[in-house]
């Protein structure tokens, strides 16, 4: 028989057990956020050695999961309010939200060894990002894999990418009111900027002000500049229309029309039947109704990319890419893995002289305000 001593001890370390359990946190949030075209990341901006946070700055938008754990570790767990979308769609002419992790980031350490004016001219350029990790480069041949979970009651009438591979635009090509878009150079991007601001894609005079706490103000109508701005991702997971839906989409011209919207409709448009315009194509690589989708458990993506090649001022292809996606998961505890995209080729990427980098998390369009969460964990990168 124990003594009462014995029995004492252990009521002690069950009750210091289950005391540490409930300091134990189920959320914590992750609030720090960077602008990585316009600012370097800090060390304590930095997540896990390999992100830093983007979009709305609220304590639940994105969130270390306790309670979901992904090969032991906390998952990042991602939320947006009815409210919260903070941007402005394509055109403005509906709203957007953002709570995002991205994996390209530039640092200070990054610009130690460069001239030191480099960091003000890619504040202008909105290019600080180019200088540090994270951006594979044009045409060439990577290996992605990230893991995703869905919850069980996650509303099927959202519009959301979960997963995102970016362009990263040159606003050093611009093109003069009636001409032909051209590549500048810094010094001269630079001294532009200095009589004129690009909201968007578009130019306006700064005039001088009469006010001495105020060097200019932005005239009310666009001058006729137009500045490389970016368009469509050229590959995105997401919930759209009832339906999971992989994207691809490629962008040849050397300066992009935001007023050309080729982009494929989930519901309507056929698998791997690309909607074609002169310079753009978009490509419905997958989808799968939104019933149909595993929930309530992990889901690990395995893609590979290659990222078609252009001909920079040319405006042409000159090479395809290729995508091939695995879809891993469990089913009655057995493992299923569908080969959703099996090497086609396909039309991907940007005529841009810069690469891609890699997002996950919420990025809310279409002027949708259904309430999203979810869980993502698990990425890796290679470049073949």
């Amino acid at each position: 028989m124990r003594s009462i001593h014995t029995l004492l001890l252990i009521g002690i370390n069950l009750a210091m057990a289950q005391n540490a359990l409930a300091q134990q946190p189920t959320l914590a949030p992750i609030p720090t956020r960077v602008s990585v075209e316009q600012d370097s990341a800090k060390k304590s901006d930095i997540i896990d050695g390999q992100w830093v946070a983007i979009g709305i700055k609220k304590p639940n938008a994105i969130q270390y999961d306790y309670t979901n754990l992904f090969n032991g570790k906390p998952s990042y767990r991602f939320s947006l309010e009815e409210e919260d979308n903070t941007l402005a769609d394509y055109g403005g002419k509906g709203t957007k939200g953002r709570a995002e992790l991205s994996y390209a980031y530039a640092t200070h350490d990054d610009f130690k060894n460069l001239p030191e004016r480099t960091y003000h001219d890619d504040l202008i350029m909105k290019g600080v990002y180019l200088h540090g990790k994270g951006m594979v480069p044009q045409g060439s041949s990577d290996n992605y894999t990230f893991s995703f979970y869905l919850p069980a009651d996650f509303p099927s009438n959202t519009n959301t990418i979960f997963a995102q591979w970016h362009g990263m635009p040159d606003r050093t090509v611009v093109t003069p009111p009636g001409g032909k878009a051209t590549k500048l150079s810094v010094d001269d991007f630079v001294e532009l900027c200095k009589r004129m601001t690009f909201k968007n894609d578009r130019g306006y005079d700064k005039i001088k002000s009469i006010n001495e706490n105020v060097v200019y103000k932005v005239a009310d109508k666009p001058n006729g500049w137009r500045v490389e701005q970016g368009g469509y991702p050229p590959l995105a997971f997401g919930f759209s229309d009832g339906y999971f839906y992989i994207k691809a989409n490629s962008e040849s011209s050397w300066m992009t029309d935001n007023s050309d919207r080729t982009n494929a409709n989930v519901k309507r448009t056929p698998i791997m039947q690309p909607l074609k315009s002169v310079y753009k194509a978009s490509t419905i690589a997958y989808k799968l109704p939104f019933e149909d989708f595993p929930k309530g458990q992990w889901i690990t993506f395995n893609v590979d990319v290659t990222w078609s090649t252009y001909g920079r001022e040319a405006q042409t292809i000159t090479k395809p890419g290729k995508l091939d996606i695995q879809m891993i998961y469990t089913d009655n505890g057995k493992v299923v893995k569908i080969h959703i995209v099996d090497n086609q080729q396909i039309l991907i990427g940007r005529n841009d002289d810069n690469g891609y980098y890699f997002k996950f998390g919420i990025y809310r369009l279409g002027s949708s305000t259904v309430p999203v969460s979810y869980n993502l964990a698990g990425f890796s990168q290679r470049i073949n």
